[in-house]
């Protein structure tokens, strides 16, 4: 249910931002961004998997907090189409509240049912993923949703602290019609989440408690008294709007532990980055039970109270829900910014931070298995809560899915990322070499992190580049962090922090975090590294296993596609095989399962089926000995059923023989899917041929069925990637194919490409590989056919009769060859075979000579010794035949010589 319209989001810029055209400016930058993550996440509009945990906590604290503050919601939105969902911090909704019960009956299951998880990474652009990918309160409105069966909807979403640590919790996300929208409904959400927040706080630690009512208790003693000039106390995030960014609220939390740690009443002025005044008011207080602690608050001049009053936040600490003591503001409003202890504030709300950005990372950090991506999310994680700017260097090698010899001497600049576009250090893409002596050298060459405090007096990295460098101290970049990027004791590459706009040089507590940071992506870079190599290794080999190109035949006109999984490579392959008498045989098969050992499989089932082929098996047997194949191939590398190995799962196959002398296709499949016929006038049928077991399973027969195809008809094989998937509906793929096939007069080339076009998917799931055959036939002017008895004497007679026949096709040269293979191989039939005996000749792109009798002996070639006077006519036969062999059939056999029509 997908939204196009202007009014329900940015539809036509979605659309541009899909096919990889410039997107228009008036999308938003946490929409582009979350657009960008979702593509490069492999996920498509049409295709995001939610996945589904029966394993969640339905009576956590996190529910028995919000259940009363849902419920007060859902009597509030009774009637109206309004619904309000509870997530948890890894996105899977917990809770479920409808205005109108009813509608839990009408929409799917994924909107209904707790229990899907609706993070990023699965479910695209959507409230609940932005809000934790964001953090902060967040709106998505129709076409901004990345999925297209969410475009119809609007939401507002938030996230849910828990106040003392700052970590997200859950999420809180309202959804409804987009004409629902009111410029009330963001403070609404605040509200609702502050109170699940509020609720949280209660089920805290007693010592937090304690400090927490003695600031109450202050506050409330304050209002009583307070006078006219007194502004309203509210929570530190709700003047965003009003222009404190969460920059300013940094700030002020890092004033705010320092007045903390000094345990007294005091009055800051701080001056924020944008020019704005806000002053810092600290108070002690102490609880009953005697714990001494701190309160601070911002008081913000000339600022409008919210319309809706609500009440107050507090930064990474307590977020109680009323004003302290403190001077008067005039026409002001004030915010609470911290409360705590004195001699542990400072140091437990860094601690608190550090641990935020940490566990912020594990989620943030690895989402795709991309090394350029993962080093790009260090970068953006860092800034600016770490760094100012951040450049990643990684070997090539690395990006290529290897490891470096010498990652020192083969730096690749991946990553430049800063709070400024113009970044002061060299661009992405430049190959960067360091001279023995610079902080960067040290770091890579003892494998630890390196600090420089006060980069003018890094001599080392400064002689390097003198230029250079004063470009960067002259943008106040004062301050380094240089951390080897080691995963698995493989040095991966570098990452560089570097800071400006803090006055204050890193520390130690800095580069520990600097480090945790960069252990996390260098764990992720190499998971991102060994599946480049393991992807490059298996579509290598896959390629390789293949066909590089199409036998000379001429029983059919073929073409062929094939497309690689997204995810990994498959094993999926297809064949042309040319066999005796001018037949072909076509193939296409699937082995279960993805990567090396897949292609593998799939490159040994290939060769034992091109080989079974050139024994001249029929369909059914030749499915049967892959089958018996497979059965052995599990046997020997499943081992013992109690080694836990579970071998070859199985594969599918279609296994089709086709004769242009009588236009019949003899076919047989092993759990695959039928092949599609094009008729010549354009009509597509699926001819019906016994299912059959797929290979692998053992024991189970395989059936044959022949079909008649008109000339000029075309033969359509392919793999269930072309037609199946986890959303998409077989019959409705198979209608499609349908339709897209029925244009008669086009050639196989033509329809290959129409048909990936209309039905491969934007990004495979699996593999698909298609095969299409346009049929030919062999003249009956171009075949003599001749019944022979079992009579010597009329071995002379067949060859005058092949002699005029030649002459009529032109082919003279060829008499005398033809004349001596089709006596030996008829002189054969009469003496050792059985009747009836026939010869046929076939001029086709060569001429052959095919003797069949009643028995089912066939010659074998040897070398006669010196003494014996017969045995030598077989080997005359391969000395005068391009090739040659013997073919068995339900009456008895075939022995056939093929010969090139320049031999002569």
């Amino acid at each position: 249910m997908g939204a196009t319209g202007e009014q329900i989001g940015p539809a036509r810029s979605r659309e541009r931002f899909l096919v990889g055209d410039p997107v228009a400016d008036g999308v938003r930058s946490a929409i582009l961004n979350s657009w960008r993550r979702c593509q490069s996440l492999g996920l498509s509009p049409d295709r995001t998997d939610l996945p589904y945990r029966d394993d969640f906590d339905p009576d956590s604290r996190l529910v028995h907090a919000a259940q009363p503050v849902l419920d007060r919601l859902a009597s509030r939105f009774a009637g109206s189409q309004m619904n309000v969902s509870l997530a948890d911090g890894n996105g899977t909704v917990l809770q479920r509240r409808f205005g109108e019960p009813t509608l839990a009956r009408t929409l799917p299951p994924i909107q209904t049912v707790p229990g899907f998880v609706f993070a990023e990474r699965f479910a695209g652009t959507n409230g609940i993923g932005l809000a934790l990918a964001e953090r902060h309160l967040v709106q998505v409105y129709g076409a901004e949703h990345f999925a297209e069966r969410s475009q119809s909807n609007a939401c507002s979403a938030i996230p849910i602290r828990d106040r003392l640590s700052g970590h997200i919790v859950g999420v809180l996300c309202f959804g409804y019609p987009h004409g629902y929208e009111h410029p009330q409904l963001p403070a609404l959400v605040r509200r609702a989440a502050e109170s699940i927040e509020r609720r949280l706080m209660e089920e805290r630690s007693e010592r937090e408690r304690a400090l927490l009512r003695a600031y109450l208790d202050a506050g409330h003693a304050a209002r009583d008294g307070a006078g006219p000039g007194e502004g309203p106390t509210i929570g530190l995030e709700e003047l965003g709007d009003s222009g404190l960014d969460l920059g300013d609220q940094m700030v002020l939390k890092e004033k705010a532990t320092e007045l903390m740690s000094g345990a007294r009443r005091a009055a800051v002025e701080v001056l924020l980055p944008h020019g704005r005044g806000v002053t810092l008011l600290s108070s002690p207080l102490t609880s009953v039970s005697g714990v001494e602690g701190v309160v601070v608050e911002a008081v913000f001049s000339g600022v409008p109270p919210p319309a809706h009053h609500s009440s107050p936040t507090a930064g990474r600490a307590a977020r109680p829900s009323a004003p302290a003591p403190g001077p008067p503001a005039p026409g002001g409003v004030r915010g609470l910014v911290l409360v705590g202890e004195p001699e542990v504030g400072k140091y437990a709300v860094a601690a608190r931070r550090r641990l935020e950005l940490l566990a912020e990372a594990s989620t943030r950090i690895g989402t795709t298995l991309d090394v350029t991506r993962t080093a790009r999310e260090l970068a953006e994680m860092a800034v600016p809560r770490l760094a100012d700017y951040v450049t990643v260097d990684v070997p090539e090698a690395v990006l290529r899915g290897e490891e470096s010899a010498d990652p020192r001497s083969e730096l690749h600049r991946t990553v430049v990322h800063g709070i400024t576009e113009d970044c002061p250090f060299y661009p992405a893409g430049r190959r960067v070499e360091l001279r023995s002596g610079t902080p960067h050298m040290r770091c890579l060459d003892s494998g630890q992190a390196v600090l420089e405090a006060d980069l003018r007096e890094a001599v080392g990295w400064i002689d390097q580049e003198p230029e250079h460098a004063r470009r960067i101290l002259d943008r106040n970049v004062h301050s380094l962090i240089s951390v080897p990027l080691l995963a698995r004791g493989v040095l991966l590459g570098i990452a560089s922090f570097y800071r400006s706009q803090d006055p204050a040089p890193f520390g130690e507590d800095d580069s520990w975090l600097a480090q945790e940071l960069a252990a996390r992506a260098a764990l992720c870079i190499d998971n991102a590294r060994r599946y480049t190599r393991e992807h490059t290794l298996a579509l290598a080999l896959q390629e390789s296993l293949l066909p590089r190109g199409v036998p000379e035949q001429g029983a059919v006109e073929v073409a062929h596609r094939y497309l690689p999984a997204e995810s990994g490579v498959g094993g999926d392959w297809f064949d042309v095989i040319p066999l005796s008498g001018t037949r072909v045989a076509l193939l296409v098969g699937d082995v279960v399962g993805h990567g090396l050992h897949a292609a593998a499989t799939m490159g040994r089932l290939r060769t034992a089926a091109r080989n079974f082929a050139e024994l001249e098996l029929a369909p059914d047997e030749l499915l049967t000995h892959l089958d018996n194949l497979l059965v052995r191939l599990d046997r020997e590398e499943g081992g013992a059923e109690d080694c836990g190995s579970t071998g070859i799962v199985g594969a599918t196959c279609l296994y089709a023989v086709y004769d242009p002398t009588s236009r019949v296709c003899t076919m047989a499949r092993a759990g695959h899917p039928p092949p599609a016929l094009v008729h010549p006038g354009g009509r597509v049928t699926f001819p019906e041929l016994p299912a059959g077991p797929p290979l692998g399973l053992g024991g189970l027969p395989f059936e044959t069925a022949e079909i008649e195809l008109p000339e000029g008809s075309t033969l359509v094989l392919y793999t269930d990637g072309l037609v199946e998937g986890r959303e998409r509906d077989i019959d409705v793929a198979l209608d499609q194919l349908s339709h897209t096939l029925a244009e008669p007069d086009r050639s196989p080339e033509d329809t290959c490409q129409a048909v990936i076009d209309a039905m491969a998917p934007e990004h495979p799931e699996d593999d698909i590989a298609l095969l299409v055959a346009r049929t030919r036939t062999v003249p009956a002017e171009r075949i003599a056919t001749w019944d022979v008895s079992a009579d010597p004497s009329l071995v002379a007679g067949v060859r005058a009769a092949a002699t005029r026949r030649l002459a009529d096709w032109g082919l003279e040269e060829l008499a005398f060859a033809a004349e001596l293979m089709l006596s030996e191989l008829v002189t054969n039939a009469v003496r050792y075979g059985t009747e009836p005996i026939q010869v046929r000749l076939v001029h086709d792109t060569s001429l052959i000579c095919e003797v069949s009798d009643g028995s089912s002996t066939a010659p074998h070639l040897r070398r006669a010794a010196s003494t014996e006077e017969g045995g030598r006519g077989l080997f005359l036969v391969a000395q005068l035949a391009r090739a040659w062999g013997t073919r068995y059939t339900p009456h008895g056999k075939v022995i056939w010589a093929e010969c090139a029509l320049d031999a002569a």
